[in-house]
């Protein structure tokens, strides 16, 4: 290196094989979909194939990520029943989350995507109404290339295990917390 090159930062570039990623958003602070999102927005710029599954979201939600993958032509699916936290009937909460896994679990297998993202899906793992176990085997059996983001409050130890990224947002000042309701366009 001579006195003009700028100094190298980070790691020594990889060496091994490009295939597909699990990328894990967890953690208390604002920013988890968000994270995803933008995700499915550099992919598909890049040509790739993109879907959106959310988990705690229902069929019929139309929040602003909607009217964006809309206008792109980025399938997405609500998958719950809402906030399920605050179900009257948590065997239909259960019920629904358990067929969002399925249509999931099945659009992963048969590779009708290149990024899946799986928002909010520790969520009903956390609450046993999607088995741990059948999600590992889904994310260890999918296609090699297959990029897969999880997101959600906390991750089981065992996704966390499994994801080749995890980023954890914490949470140090929120808004809400001083009052100041859910703003348009920012948090919905």
């Amino acid at each position: 290196m001579t006195q003009t090159d700028p100094p190298r930062r980070g790691p020594a570039r990889p060496t091994g094989q490009r295939r597909g990623l699990v990328i894990l958003y967890t953690g208390d602070g604002k920013g988890k979909t968000t994270a995803a999102l933008g995700l499915i927005l550099r992919a598909h710029g890049r040509g790739l194939r993109t879907a959106l599954h959310q988990f705690i979201k229902h069929q019929d939600a139309h929040f602003g990520e909607h009217h964006a993958l809309d206008t792109l032509g980025i399938p997405h699916a609500g998958l719950g029943d809402g906030f399920s936290w605050r179900s009257q009937d948590l065997d239909r909460s259960r019920a629904i989350a358990h067929e969002g896994w399925l249509a999931a679990r099945a659009a992963i297998l048969e590779d009708r995507c290149d990024l899946m993202v799986l928002d909010e899906i520790t969520y009903p793992v956390t609450w046993q109404w999607i088995d741990l176990q059948d999600v590992i085997a889904t994310l260890r059996e999918r296609p090699q290339r297959q990029h897969v983001v999880l997101t959600g409050r906390d991750a089981h130890p065992a996704l966390v295990d499994l994801a080749d990224t995890v980023t954890e947002m914490r949470n140090t000042k929120h808004a809400f917390d001083a009052g100041i309701p859910a703003q348009r366009g920012i948090e919905h």
